[in-house]
């Protein structure tokens, strides 16, 4: 039984594929790569990040060069997001479920709360933990850490994500998943880690 939802919220809550894929453009723009569609961004999308900016570059990262490429993106990434809503479904399935709920990020959580704050619904989260430090890396020790502030067994948890990354961090964890479509993964890729696949969060939610 499901006592408590931990929800992701880029490409899950928020919807924010285009400001990430714009972003990621303007970062790559100095290295004559195309520029990608959001279908060809989540072909090579991973976390690590830095494994997907590999994959674009087909080389190897330089030293050094993780950290400006991730400079770049949050500063244009901060600037398109403006324009980003919640997704379709996601007032509606906050409200909608009676049982305890909070947020878990890789987004800066400096960044995070204010936005949060913007929509409205911080009032549906018992606690939300955003990233402080360097951010791009997996999810699981973020998951783990969170879970114990929240002091709530992990097998009564319900984890809502969009990527394979949020799957293994739950399975990590030892808590139940379902995974989104409308975010940064392909259904091929997240159907292939043999958790449930969804395309909408109020779908999400009958898994609870």
């Amino acid at each position: 039984m499901t006592k408590h939802i931990i929800w992701d919220w880029n490409g899950t809550l928020f919807h924010d594929i285009d400001a990430v894929v714009g972003a990621t453009n303007e970062v790559f723009r100095p290295y004559a790569l195309a520029p990608l569609t959001a279908d060809e961004f989540r072909a090579v999308y991973t976390r690590p990040i830095w494994v997907a900016y590999e994959r674009l570059l087909g080389r190897p990262l330089n030293e050094g060069e993780w950290e400006l490429l991730d400079e770049g993106f949050h500063e244009h990434y901060f600037r398109l997001s403006v324009a980003c809503r919640l997704a379709a479904d996601a007032e509606l399935s906050l409200t909608s479920w009676t049982g305890t709920q909070s947020l878990c990020s890789m987004a800066p959580h400096t960044h995070l709360v204010p936005l949060i704050e913007s929509f409205g619904i911080t009032q549906h989260f018992t606690r939300v933990d955003g990233l402080v430090g360097l951010t791009g890396g997996e999810k699981a020790a973020h998951l783990t850490a969170h879970i114990e502030a929240i002091d709530i067994e992990a097998r009564e948890i319900l984890v809502i994500g969009d990527s394979v990354d949020d799957g293994l961090a739950a399975k990590h964890v030892g808590a139940r998943a379902v995974l989104y479509t409308g975010g940064m993964t392909t259904r091929a890729e997240l159907e292939a880690t043999g958790l449930p696949v969804v395309d909408t969060l109020a779908q999400a939610l009958t898994y609870a």
